[in-house]
């Protein structure tokens, strides 16, 4: 076939999937007016992740990979869920940082997305129902824990309602040749993540920490001779060229963002639970409220601790577990725990 003739064919097809995609928005209408007059959620993590595990099962054999098939139909979902409802989402900004990646990569470019300037005033936005949703990040597979977001958890009534995980891919981006970078600009986070690579290539120019790889961004686009370490959205939003890529000392170098709502999201199969306690300052305390998990075989795949702030010596511990608070084998350990603990709550349920 000629070019022409292939041309033509896919012209045939674009004209067969707008058609659909139309016929696709009616019926995803029909199921807003549905969930309204029921009181439910818009969004729906737990039919939405069902869905893309679906296709990308159908789409095996094909040429396209997952990653395509997932990030296609975010954009189908996205734009269905902007026709249903004006949805505004907050996240720890400014625009370019990994949390407006990771926002962008859960619910995609047709909602509403704000920046907030730091995690209380994310939390404030979805309280104060100003935005619908929230997006945080909550740990790092090599820095550790996010304790702002942690924190705030004690006194929010807010609930975890879904979560994403990234892959962290590092780049160096500059107006200039690399041979002419005097200085480099990132987030503390990012550059320790990258240091081992900054010794080896630029050990005699000392990374400056700024308050965002966003605000790193902003000084390199300005300043002669200036680099910014962060993710390629950042050369988008701020005119910089990709010099090096995937430059993270750690090549599965992963970041785990939290979807925060006034409620928690329903059984999906495949769930986690996120559950913050307090135990009594006696001996053999913790050991006590931890025994149920392994009593009734609930996985554990996290636990952290911070100060409670409240009183000297007082900890919350945060622990991650498999399964959905609504399970009967994990709300009887939620009961058992309340009987060890001071302070029990559960912070949500969502797709593993």
């Amino acid at each position: 076939m000629s070019l022409d003739d292939l041309r033509q064919k896919i012209d045939t097809i674009d004209t067969d999937i707008i058609r659909l995609l139309n016929e696709r928005a009616d019926i995803v209408h029909e199921v807003g007016v549905v969930k309204k007059r029921d009181g439910l959620e818009i969004y729906a993590p737990e039919r939405e992740e069902k869905l893309l595990r679906k296709l990308c099962e159908k789409g095996k054999g094909g040429r396209l990979p997952d990653t395509a098939i997932r990030a296609i139909y975010r954009e189908i979902m996205s734009a269905a869920l902007a026709l249903e409802e004006d949805l505004k989402i907050a996240y720890l900004g400014p625009a370019g940082t990994w949390t407006h990646q990771a926002a962008l990569g859960k619910f995609g470019h047709s909602v509403e997305l704000i920046p907030q300037p730091s995690f209380a005033d994310v939390f404030n936005h979805v309280e104060r129902r100003i935005a619908d949703y929230g997006v945080v990040p909550i740990e790092n597979s090599t820095e550790g824990a996010v304790t702002h977001t942690l924190d705030l958890f004690a006194d929010s009534p807010l609930k975890i309602y879904g979560q994403v995980m990234m892959p962290i891919e590092n780049n160096l981006m500059a107006n200039c040749p690399r041979e002419e970078i005097k200085n480099i600009y990132s987030h503390s986070q990012v550059i320790a993540q990258c240091r081992g690579w900054l010794g080896k290539n630029f050990g005699d120019i000392q990374a400056i920490e700024m308050s965002s790889s966003a605000a790193a961004a902003e000084v390199a686009a300005q300043e002669e001779g200036a680099a910014v370490l962060g993710g390629t959205l950042l050369a988008e939003l701020y005119g910089l060229n990709v010099l090096e890529t995937s430059i993270q000392d750690i090549a599965t170098n992963t970041t785990r963002f939290l979807v925060i709502s006034h409620k928690t999201c329903p059984p999906t199969g495949k769930d986690r639970t996120s559950v913050m306690f307090s135990v009594r300052d006696e001996p053999g305390s913790l050991h006590r409220a931890l025994e149920p998990f392994e009593e009734f075989e609930i996985n554990m795949s996290k636990i952290e601790s911070r100060p409670s702030k409240r009183r000297a010596w007082e900890y919350y511990f945060f622990v991650d577990v498999a399964g959905h608070c609504d399970d009967e084998a994990l709300a009887d350990v939620i009961k058992q725990l309340e009987k060890h603990c001071s302070f029990v709550k559960v912070l949500g349920s969502y797709p593993a």
